[in-house]
């Protein structure tokens, strides 16, 4: 059964099915999930700054510390494949509050922690929670907003998506510069709470849940594949610098042989009749709109995560600022982003996605190419400007392309779409990792070996591992030219059938 509408209360919502109009009832929704989820997505990224800081006062390694961002990741990568039947089987109202409560109970864990294991359980338990809202959130939007509406709340998606990482670091160093680690969590231990008691009084059941059974076995597969991938492709970079407990090789292989095992799995389940159904629903593959733009989402995700890892490193190891400062140089870039992700979203409702979608890519390609003029002795305001380019350049792209990949999708098939772009995400911010500091440290290795002085051998690193995510951006750039509006499907196709052609977007639910 597919989610539909409760009936709308008449006192909150006026709205004409076929209007353009959005009732008060989803705007007060999408606009708690926003909140919610723009706090939950900066604070993934924050444990990178404050790692130093957390290796004195813990008494731990590195490579343990490393563990409070893995096991985030880990768990993300973990939960967010299940989320395309969670968000069928539970109501908006039950998934919003087992989602806001595991990330408040992580967060107040967190702060309380005596040392590094509550730390990391409770880095766990936030990561747990956040696995599902972002899903939620664009779920919520593709069912019950109009489809000439859709861009611009996308755009501010795209602020959550994009924006809140890029931020992290700053917001990090703004506290660490004047106080404990702990206030990290506290600060955002009393939004979380507000988010939540909030929600819990204005946010009603919008939808209708199915009856779906959870195939265990899928689950199992999922959390190997997913969970082995992201492991394996993030301990790259310290297995590069020597410093790695198992070969990277060991999990990544593992997790390709589940996921090979875990997409049969889901493919035998689509083609049965019964009442288990699959995991992940693996028919929105079929439709090229969604997978042209899905790639072109990971091209971006990864360079977005891969430039968040190696500028820091070269304002600091090269450049010498401190991690207060690398913070500020980083701002300006994650504003330029929150700026211009809900403008383009606006131009996409009007112009469609080509438009956007192809300058962008160029400008990411530039961007990630023009890195290469920072040098040791660059004014700082050269890589702010840089940085800020490439920022506009991922504005551009991250809203029309996850509005028209998604919207290209039939109703039903909306939150497995979520899904696995959500899920990908996790992979594409790992790989665009690794790749850029196994280029970095690789590069920088053979230039020591070859007489360069250290800090100008990573600044040659940096330089060739910037100019390899230059060369994948062209790549996405000849793909943007593919990128087109979606158009509504007279109907959604049937499980088993009907999804192997270009379809585009689907009707949404009816608002009574």
């Amino acid at each position: 059964m597919e989610p539909v509408t409760q009936p709308p209360d008449p006192e909150t919502s006026t709205a004409d099915p076929e209007s353009e109009a959005i009732p008060r009832t989803v705007v007060l929704v999408i606009g708690v999930l926003l909140a919610a989820a723009f706090v939950m997505i900066l604070n993934e990224t924050v444990m990178g700054v404050a790692l130093p800081r957390l290796m004195e006062d813990l008494e731990i390694s590195a490579a343990t510390g490393q563990w409070l961002t893995t096991a985030f990741m880990l768990t993300m990568a973990v939960v967010i494949p299940t989320t395309g039947l969670i968000l069928k089987r539970f109501t908006t109202r039950a998934v919003f509050l087992a989602s806001m409560t595991l990330f408040t109970a992580g967060t107040a864990l967190a702060a309380a922690a005596p040392g590094f294991p509550v730390l990391l359980v409770g880095r766990i338990v936030q990561a747990a929670g956040t696995a599902v809202m972002i899903p939620l959130l664009i779920t919520t939007v593709l069912i019950f907003v109009p489809a000439a509406r859709r861009g611009a709340i996308m755009g501010l998606i795209s602020i959550v998506i994009s924006v809140a990482p890029a931020i992290g670091p700053t917001f990090s160093g703004l506290i660490l510069s004047e106080l404990s680690w702990r206030w990290m969590f506290l600060f955002v231990l009393p939004v979380a709470v507000v988010a939540l008691v909030v929600g819990s009084l204005k946010i009603s059941n919008i939808t209708t849940p199915s009856e779906a059974r959870f195939d265990l076995v899928s689950i199992a597969l999922s959390a190997i594949a997913f969970g082995g991938l992201v492991y394996g492709l993030s301990s790259i970079g310290e297995a590069a610098e020597g410093d790695t407990p198992l070969p990277p090789a060991l999990p990544i292989v593992v997790g390709a042989l589940a996921l090979l095992a875990f997409t049969a799995r889901q493919v035998h389940l689509q083609r049965q009749d019964g009442d288990r159904q699959p995991l992940l629903d693996l028919r929105p593959f079929r439709n090229r709109a969604f997978t042209v733009g899905l790639v072109m989402l990971l091209v971006s995700m990864g360079a977005l995560f891969g430039t968040l890892i190696l500028l820091p490193i070269f304002l600091q190891n090269v450049q010498d600022l401190s991690t207060l400062e690398t913070g500020l140089v980083l701002l300006p870039g994650g504003l330029v982003m929150g700026l211009i992700a809900p403008l383009s979203g606006r131009l996409y409702d009007r112009l469609g996605p080509r438009p956007l979608v192809v300058p962008g890519a160029f400008v990411v390609a530039a961007a990630l190419a023009a890195m290469q003029l920072l040098e040791t002795d660059s004014p700082t305001g050269l890589a702010i400007a840089v940085h800020m380019v490439l920022s506009a350049g991922l504005g551009l792209l991250m809203t029309p392309l996850m509005t028209s990949s998604l919207g290209s999708l039939p109703a039903d098939l909306y939150s497995h779409g979520s899904a696995i772009l959500n899920t990908l995400q996790q992979l594409a911010g790992a790989a665009g990792t690794a790749l850029f500091i196994t280029v970095m440290t690789r590069s920088a290795t053979s230039a020591a070996e070859g007489g360069t002085e250290p800090i100008a051998a990573q600044a040659s690193g940096i330089h060739d591992a910037f100019l390899c995510g230059a060369v994948l951006a062209l790549v996405a750039a000849a793909l943007s030219f593919l990128i087109r509006r979606p158009q509504a499907p007279a109907a959604a196709p049937e499980a088993g059938g009907g999804a192997g052609q270009d379809t585009d977007e689907a009707v949404p639910a009816p608002l009574h």
